[in-house]
Parts: structure tokens; sequence; C-alpha cells
């Protein structure tokens, strides 16, 4: 077993434990021990460099996953600390900040709260903009976010484009004079 597994399940209730390939393993720690797993895993078991942060939006769960990875150079070993959120659609999510621990996580938490809308309320310059200047609509990564509507009512259609359905499109390039018997010979091929 990996190095600091043995610790996040004992003393901090892990579960899930998912071996990828030696070396590389992801494990879930509940969001009130998250903060405390981390710091054990960097000040005992060496995982010494903060590679990112990452969350994904499980919407049909009610759920919103932050992955910590984290490197252990020593041991070429990576650990991915997953903390599943209740999601919520009114005041977005809430996590403790790691920047006390990495300077370099601020900027990840700074991202997660832009385009993610997951607060980390301790966290320097959270609410600065990041890439979004001057954004005031839903978190754009949110899977609630309609990103066709977005671009309908943002962008105008320009001039001397023309949008086509694929596979009529196709249809009617492949045998211009009657499209219908492309397709009906390619029902017949494939029927056969």
């Amino acid at each position: 077993m990996q190095k600091g597994i043995k610790n996040l399940i004992e003393k901090f209730g892990a579960s899930d434990l998912v071996e990828r390939r030696p070396g590389l393993s992801f494990i879930t720690v509940d969001e009130t021990k998250a903060v405390a797993a981390i710091t054990n895993l960097k000040d005992i078991d060496g995982y010494t460099v903060l590679s990112f942060i990452t969350a994904a939006d499980w919407i049909e769960d009610g759920k919103m996953q932050l992955t910590y990875m984290l490197n252990n150079p020593y041991e070429i070993a990576e650990i991915a600390v997953r903390v599943m959120l209740e999601r919520n659609d009114k005041d977005y999510e809430s996590m403790e900040s790691i920047h006390h621990l990495w300077p370099n996580a601020k900027k990840w938490q700074q991202e997660l709260r832009e385009m993610y809308g997951i607060d980390f309320p301790t966290s320097p310059g959270l609410n600065d903009p990041f890439m979004l200047e001057g954004w005031d609509d839903m978190p754009p990564y949110r899977r609630d976010f309609d990103t066709k509507q977005f671009a309908e009512e943002t962008f105008f259609p320009r001039e001397g484009r023309e949008t086509n359905d694929p596979a009529t499109y196709m249809r009617e390039k492949l045998d211009p004079k009657d499209p219908q018997l492309y397709t009906k010979a390619k029902r017949e091929q494939n029927n056969s």
C-alpha cells in the first residue's frame, strides 16, 4: 500500500480507495477532515508538492467534487484526495482554504471560485478577477449553466455563415441529385 494511505484510513476515516497504478491512488475524505488529512500528508508522509486542485460538478448526485493532487517527489508517488461537497444552488459551496500549506493554492482556489462558484472564505484575493473580467452570470463550469443560451444571447451570427445539419449536409455532398438514395443504400448496406 502506498505511503500515507493507511494513515488516511485510520486517522481520518478516508474511504473509496482506488489504486489506478503503482504510485497513484485516489481516496475520498470527509470535508470536515480534509485539511487535517492533507496537512498530515504534507508534513508526515512527504507529499510536499501540490500539483493542482480541480473540481467536478455531479449535478445528478447533488455533489460538487474537489480533488487535491499531491505529489511525493522522494517516493515518486501521487495521491488524489477527493472531497465531496453538498451541491448548493443558492449559496455556493464552501471549503476551508489550504493556502497556508502551499501559497500557490490561492490561485487554484481563485479559479475554482470563478469557474465553479466554490467559496474558500479565508483565501487571499479570492474575489479578484481571474479570467472572467466583468462576469456577473452563473459560474460557467457549473453544469446548470446554459452555454448554448449564453452564446446565442451574447454573440451575433456573422454575415455569410451558414449552419448545417451534419447528416443532411453529408448526404447532399455524397449524392447531390438524390440525397435520399444515399440514405437508402446505406441502410441496405448496414442491414446486409
